[in-house]
């Protein structure tokens, strides 16, 4: 492994050997001094027979460090693909390919190519055609590409994962072995991730040859930038709670994350009304919906955006200052990616999650992942926060850059028309106009209970050895799921779920149906299958997690159930309600096939 080191001197993108023609055009970007990434990639990049495993956050430069190098070895007399980047997202596609295009705008005739779905395939069938150099794909349509035999990748000589644990968790392993395949063993290869799960682990030992690893940070680290704070609030409380801190910090810009869709729009809806620059992204808007709702984001139209972790994937958004946790994710490691939204480029940001009682056991789960300790957050008092918009609002005033000239000509009107007021008069006039909705609201606001984490923990443990006491019927174990009620989850949803994704008959039992969990009893001899089968598969784009429930007992099913709850839905698959037709599984290669349903 090699570490980032830390050097008195800093380095210049000359020194690390960056042509003439890039270094005039990212100059011209705003590129004065290597970040550490850029100054451990690119010097490995230009050369040969270095593949590289690169574990940092996403915000760290890494699009320049791999990006200079793959340009600068581009030959443009040889008008077919040269350069492979993978990524998993459309918009993280056309981000990567735009960047390249900046960064080669001095390297006469070298052409980039965004392959991605959702936009015509005969147009970037034409466009390979003509030549290109440089192809940043998605998996999916370059798969697709390959199999119409419209791509060519034997003279790939570098070839770049992006936010490889990300492709993964969508669900494109079978994709990038495919197309790992085809590409020849000579060529250089980086894989970039913000984790390390064991799915990275085995790409890089099937197709790396002795990778250097450099690691910015330490491995599955959080950005040192970003403050981690929880608040601990009742259920019913969650969104007064997100209202009190986006109204706190009067120049919020930053996304809020919820669980399901549902939840999403909910949350979505509610500020709006409330009055705030607010909008929802999720699986159920058109692709034409989704980029006109990002792109108000980023131009900051829009002040908050709230987004589930899939609608989410490849949104990147510099100078965000806030990420807010509506839900926590059911995989430890989809906090990092969340969190990793804010405190980028040197910045400083602030990860806010909102919980209840029984979401603290998560806290301390994503602390060991993080390697950081969350500070206990007091919610902000009403007066308390009309003070910070007030002051807010004076420093506007007091920083407003006024053009004499435009405004020369209306002043006299404006003058006679105030002239019985004193200043203090017009001072309080003005702080009325602006506040006197906020200062009504909190005036009459009810201060938030915080919840008491000792009373919960006595009544959690009470409710624990309640569940502990259930016994199963006879020949049959007992399983949970992390789904429930508030989730849209219904019996017949739930034995559908367990008859399309394990083989075979499986006897069902009783079904117990919680607000945010389920419990059911399967056959003694398939509850090691269930477990295994449903752990690699989605409902409402969240991960199916399934285990043995605590009350069932035995050292070696714990064991079992602390592997499974590393990550469930390694594997892949995804399964969707669609207008109550049967489940789905999505390949990864964007294909669907219906599967019979099982009597």
């Amino acid at each position: 492994m090699r570490p980032h080191h830390d050097k008195s001197i800093l380095k210049t993108f000359e020194e690390l050997g960056v042509a003439p023609s890039i270094l005039k055009a990212i100059r011209e970007m705003g590129y004065e001094v290597p970040m550490p990434v850029q100054e451990e990639v690119i010097p490995l990049l230009l050369g040969n027979d270095n593949d590289v495993i690169a574990l940092a956050q996403t915000g760290t430069g890494k699009t320049a460090a791999y990006g200079l190098p793959v340009l600068q070895k581009i030959n443009q007399l040889q008008t077919y693909p040269q350069a492979l980047i993978l990524c998993p997202t459309r918009e993280l596609c056309l981000q990567i390919a735009g960047d390249l295009n900046d960064y080669s705008k001095y390297i006469d005739g070298l052409k980039v190519l965004p392959v991605y779905g959702g936009s015509s395939i005969e147009s970037q069938i034409k466009a390979l055609k003509k030549g290109v150099h440089v192809v940043v794909a998605t998996p999916g349509r370059l798969v697709d590409l390959m199999r119409r035999k419209r791509v060519a990748l034997g003279e790939i000589k570098n070839v770049i994962l992006d936010e490889a644990d990300e492709m993964l968790t969508m669900g494109f392993s079978d994709s990038i072995n495919a197309i790992l395949a085809e590409v020849p063993p000579s060529r250089n290869m980086l894989l970039f991730s913000a984790t390390m799960p064991q799915e990275i682990s085995r790409i890089t030992k099937k197709y790396m040859r002795n990778p250097q690893e450099i690691v910015i940070g330490r491995k599955n680290e959080g950005n040192e930038n970003i403050r981690h704070v929880y608040y601990m609030v009742h259920a019913k409380d969650k969104y007064l709670a997100l209202k009190r801190l986006v109204d706190f910090y009067p120049n919020v810009y930053g996304i809020v994350f919820c669980r399901t869709r549902r939840e999403t729009q909910e949350i979505a809806d509610k500020l709006i009304h409330d009055g705030y620059n607010a909008d929802a992204l999720h699986g159920e808007l058109s692709q034409i919906q989704r980029d006109y709702v990002m792109q108000k984001f980023r131009i900051r139209n829009l002040q908050l955006l709230v987004a589930t972790d899939v609608a989410a994937r490849g949104l990147d958004v510099d100078d965000l200052t806030h990420v807010f946790h509506y839900s926590l994710p059911d995989e430890t490691e989809l906090y990092t990616h969340r969190s990793g939204r804010t405190g980028r480029a040197g910045k400083t940001g602030i990860s806010i999650a909102i919980c209840h009682s029984k979401e603290k056991g998560k806290i301390r789960s994503i602390e060991k992942v993080i390697s950081k300790t969350f500070e206990i957050g007091a919610l902000p008092t009403g007066k308390a926060i009309c003070e910070k918009q007030l002051f807010n609002f004076v420093d506007q005033i007091e920083k407003v850059k006024v053009n004499e000239e435009e405004i020369e000509s209306l002043m006299p009107s404006v003058f006679r028309k105030l002239e019985w007021l004193e200043k203090e008069d017009i001072i309080k006039r003005l702080i009325s106009l602006e506040f006197n909705r906020m200062i009504d609201y909190y005036r009459d606001a009810n201060e938030i209970e915080v919840v008491d984490e000792s009373t919960h923990r006595s009544e959690n443990r009470k409710d624990r050895n309640s569940r502990r006491s259930y016994n199963a019927e006879e020949g049959y174990t007992r399983l949970s799921l992390n789904f429930g009620k508030a989730d849209g989850l219904f019996p017949n949803q739930l034995i559908e779920l367990v008859n399309k994704s394990v083989p075979g008959k499986v006897q069902i039992g009783k079904i117990e149906l919680r607000d945010n969990s389920a419990f059911f009893e399967v056959e003694k001899g398939a509850a090691e299958k269930v477990i295994s089968r449903m752990n690699k598969y989605e409902f409402d784009n969240r991960a199916v997690y399934v285990a043995l429930a605590e009350d069932s007992g035995g050292s070696e099913w714990n064991n079992r159930k602390n592997n499974y709850s590393s990550s469930p839905a390694k594997e892949f698959g995804k399964y969707r309600k669609n207008n109550n037709k049967p489940w789905r599984k999505h390949s990864s290669d964007g294909y669907n096939k219906q599967r019979k349903r099982r009597p």
